[in-house]
């Protein structure tokens, strides 16, 4: 049983209650958005910090990975009201470079396995890996005294905004490394660590390639489609309410009321490519309404002209991020990070009988 609570928001209508003419017109309105997004469901990410410094931990090869270089860093973020700092690993392949680099912030759940390695450095990619719960914790409980929230004391973020800022802070270590692509840097996680990536890539214009994997409700679900078994915004702020803001819950069962959904939010990443891996057995991750916020932030793709650099892709079995997962999301980066065309579609739609979400379409079309 699938139930639509409300027809998804317009992308291309501004707040004043004009509609979008022109792709030119499109920062403006993401700019909107992007605050109402921030300031409803994430909180605002805490600020770039005034300086960032790399200590050098452990230099090595590893034979299992093919003598692939192996280099462990502490990132020492400068400027907060108290210092702060997480741990970074990072393999790079043999050779010269510069790489095209994956940074995955699960490593709290290592879903980054010794197949899962060989398999990215294989392709000719570095692998950044930091842990997520090391910026702040995931333990079900909503306290502030702790890690960056100390750092930052002021900020209104949640946990996902602040593991989002991770990202951005890894990328800017990485941007410092001239065997790293400035111009090639793809972020992946799973579940939670999904909605942050969805976050991460949404707020940071240096990320090239955004990949949440099952991340479902406050990721790349959909809160106004109700597929049959879905989390919803009861379910999710009942938990983890420290994930998002408190304005989130104003919207419990008034899902209709808010001034944006998923869709709003991937919309964001445009135009830089974005794809979403899901699992149709993951009914809690709404793979029905993952479809509809893919289906309407193409509207913005396809608004831009760029509505190749826009996929979702579908798989067998349950909620998991594997090695068919990364394969999936690494064949989409080799797309469209090197041209490197691929069997796979990323375009598919499993639900051919399930109606749209949504009426509108982007202008002109």
């Amino acid at each position: 049983m699938h139930r639509l609570v409300a027809e998804l928001p317009d992308l291309f209508q501004f707040n004043d209650g004009n509609r979008l003419q022109r792709p030119e017109d499109w920062p403006r309105r993401r700019d909107e958005t992007m605050e109402a997004i921030l300031s409803t469901e994430y909180g605002h990410l805490p600020p770039q910090p005034a300086g960032i410094r790399a200590e050098d931990l452990h230099p090595s090869a590893v034979k299992r990975f093919g003598g692939a270089r192996y280099m462990q860093y502490r990132l020492v973020i400068e400027g907060g009201k108290q210092p702060f700092w997480f741990i970074v690993q990072l393999l790079v392949p043999t050779g010269d470079g510069p790489f095209p680099v994956v940074i995955n912030g699960d490593l709290c759940w290592r879903y980054a396995t010794d197949e899962v390695i060989m398999e990215v450095l294989g392709r000719g990619y570095a692998l950044a890996l930091f842990n997520r719960t090391e910026i702040v914790p995931d333990n079900y409980r909503s306290e502030r005294d702790t890690a960056l929230y100390l750092t930052y004391p002021e900020g209104d973020f949640g946990a996902l905004a602040a593991w989002a800022w991770g990202y951005h802070r890894v990328v800017d270590f990485l941007l410092t490394q001239d065997f790293i692509d400035p111009e090639r840097i793809a972020v992946v996680g799973h579940s939670r660590g999904g909605k942050c990536v969805l976050l991460a890539g949404a707020t940071d214009e240096r990320i090239a390639v955004t990949a949440p994997n099952d991340s479902g409700c406050g990721g790349a679900g959909c809160y106004r489609w109700h597929g049959e078994g879905c989390e919803k915004v009861e379910d999710i702020m009942r938990p983890v309410p420290y994930w998002f803001t408190p304005h989130l819950a104003d919207y419990i069962g008034n899902e209709g009321a808010m001034p944006f959904d998923q869709h709003s939010l991937k919309a964001l990443v445009a135009p830089r490519p974005l794809v979403s891996t899901e699992a149709l057995g993951d009914l809690w991750a709404n793979p029905t309404g993952t479809y509809q916020t893919f289906d309407a932030a193409r509207e913005v793709y396809r608004c831009l002209g760029v509505e190749d650099r826009i996929g979702i892709w579908y798989r067998e079995g349950e909620h998991s991020h594997g090695i068919e997962d990364w394969r999936a999301f690494l064949d989409f980066t080799d797309l469209q990070l090197r041209g490197i065309q691929t069997e796979r579609s990323f375009t598919d739609n499993p639900f051919p009988e399930m109606a749209r979400a949504f009426s509108w379409s982007a202008p002109g079309k």
